[in-house]
């Protein structure tokens, strides 16, 4: 491959990893694009655990083999059996500082033809490790990223074919490089959104996130009419717990509640845990019925009883599996969620307070004591739909 067909499989391997945006993608665009470009029969990208001591294949592209499967589940090979990629803690190679990431080449042929280009000298287990995969010869490339090793781009030929030279070699590490600029950059795009949808304190999802997954979760409901349900509560005694034993110890009452509300979401599938805001937390099950997501509830507010500071949770819950009259929009089953807790609050109750199952003539959405509340509030043109809205009405 010329100097010009090279430039051009740089640009396009570039292009095809910009194009996506999460690590697997990416990983698979890397290797596809890779083996294209060093004209290889399979290339796969693999990552350094370094807590394990490890190398963990992500993806493999091309002639599959045996076990090989494109997205492994459990594919890894012991660190010694790789003991090249350790010589890459920074950006120097090897055989010193500054020489920078060194790609080598090793084939399947043993004694005299055996050709290794690098600093160390033919592995016999490595040979015997390409006859066995039925491949001639590979070319390994470290991926260096912020400095540190982080994993190795790995490109093989066929038997038969012309073996890789040092000339591939370096052009399989200029490849590794751009592969590491754009796992960099992918990095910082799932940082971004994990810091945009994740409340700092808690670690749980924030409102945003809770918004985009209801519009979401209510397009499949008047798709497919799955169940949609949403639990809304306040920690209650915060406010105590801030004024008497300072803000630190109400971070760790949040803290403990968001870890309570964790474990019960757990219960049943699909469903988010995140904090609103101050004291306010919620559930979205996407799925579960309403009578699960009212069990699951009741274990909400018996675990938060429990909590050596606060006093419990008030607690509403809403699913379009209870007779709630339909649910056009996010806000109104946010409106309805929030007249059942802010019902749950006045009453001072320790269980949850369901919307569609409170009063005479529950059976019916209007005659529901918690969807006239939530009527009522709607009526009176209050846009915000937090417990504000309900101050002032009758419960």
């Amino acid at each position: 491959m010329g100097d010009d067909a090279r430039l051009r499989a740089v640009v396009e391997l570039a292009q095809a990893m910009a194009a996506v945006h999460t690590l697997r993608d990416v990983s698979r665009a890397a290797a596809e694009g890779a083996r294209t470009a060093m004209g290889g029969s399979f290339a796969a990208l693999s990552v350094w655990e370094r807590e394990r001591g490890r190398i963990r294949v992500l993806v493999n592209s091309g002639e599959l083999r045996g076990d090989e499967r494109e997205f492994p589940e459990d594919e890894w090979y012991p660190l010694h059996d790789f003991p090249e990629i350790t010589g890459f803690p920074h950006a120097g190679g090897p055989d010193g500082p500054g020489d920078g990431p060194r790609a080598w080449v090793e084939t399947a042929s043993d004694g005299r033809d055996a050709r290794r280009y690098g600093s160390r000298p033919p592995d016999a287990r490595r040979a015997e490790e390409l006859r066995r995969r039925g491949r001639g010869c590979c070319v390994v490339a470290p991926i260096v990223l912020h400095g540190r090793a982080w994993g190795e781009l790995y490109v093989a030929r066929e038997p038969g074919e012309p073996v890789f030279g040092p000339p591939d070699a370096e052009f399989a590490a200029v490849l590794a490089s751009v592969i590491a600029a754009a796992i960099a950059q992918t990095e910082r795009l799932e940082e971004v959104r994990r810091l945009a949808f994740t409340d700092p304190l808690t670690g749980l999802a924030n409102r945003r996130a809770v918004d985009v997954r209801l519009d979401e979760a209510l397009e499949r409901h008047r798709t497919d009419g799955t169940v949609v349900s949403l639990l809304v509560c306040d920690v209650n005694g915060l406010k105590s717990v801030n004024d008497e034993l300072g803000h630190e110890a109400g971070d760790r009452l949040l803290e403990r509640f968001a870890s309570v509300l964790s474990l019960c979401g757990a219960m049943l599938p699909d469903t988010l845990a995140a904090r609103l805001g101050g004291d306010e937390f919620c559930l979205l099950a996407v799925g579960p019925s309403a009578d699960e997501v009212v069990r699951m509830a009741d274990e909400v507010c018996r675990r938060a009883a429990e909590l050596e500071t606060g006093q419990g949770v008030a607690c509403g819950v809403a699913s379009t599996g209870d007779p709630i009259g339909p649910v056009r929009s996010a806000r109104r089953l946010f409106r309805l969620a929030d007249a059942a807790q802010y019902r749950a609050k006045a009453a001072r109750t320790d269980k949850p307070v369901v919307a569609g199952r409170e009063g005479t003539g529950a059976g019916r959405a209007g005659g529901d004591a918690v969807v006239r509340l939530a009527d009522r509030a709607e009526r009176g043109a209050l846009g915000s739909g937090d417990r504000r809205t309900f101050r002032g009405l009758d419960v």
